[in-house]
């Protein structure tokens, strides 16, 4: 067995498109459109695993555009969130609000962030091997909404 992907509904693809990769930092390995089904699935992957990815198609986050849909997307309360490992959170988070994103739950812990993507998909940011000293202004930034 192996992990292949996730796949999330998107329901405006130049704003998702700008967050996960212009924002995010994610790359589009690749892309099918599908006119008969009239819907585009991209797949990204991390920069650490874009060579993986183009090799084998995974590990990838799948958006999924439907093109006449007008259906309103929700997140429930069996979907948690998605995660990524990163190599300096409290660098990573002030990226991401220096570009608009709401950090959720800013890293206070040198350790653990939480964002969220246009159409309300959790992501919670790790920070690779042991946390970062305790930093502000994210050591006494508090939380805004949910995650």
């Amino acid at each position: 067995m192996r992990y292949v992907h996730t796949m999330v509904r998107v329901s405006d693809l130049d704003e998702s498109l700008d967050f996960w990769i212009n924002k995010f930092g994610l790359t589009e390995t690749r892309r099918k459109e599908v006119p008969a089904g009239k819907f585009t699935l991209i797949f990204l992957a991390a920069p650490a695993d874009e060579t993986t990815s183009r090799e084998t198609a995974a590990p990838e986050l799948e958006l999924t555009y439907n093109w006449d849909s007008d259906e309103k997307l929700e997140t429930g309360r069996s979907w948690g969130h998605l995660a990524y490992r990163v190599d300096n959170i409290y660098e990573t988070c002030q990226r991401l609000a220096d570009a608009g994103v709401v950090i959720n739950r800013p890293p206070r812990d040198g350790y653990m962030a939480f964002v969220k993507s246009p159409d309300n998909i959790s992501i919670e940011l790790i920070q690779e091997g042991d946390a970062l000293p305790a930093a502000e202004p994210w050591a006494s930034m508090e939380n805004i909404g949910d995650w």
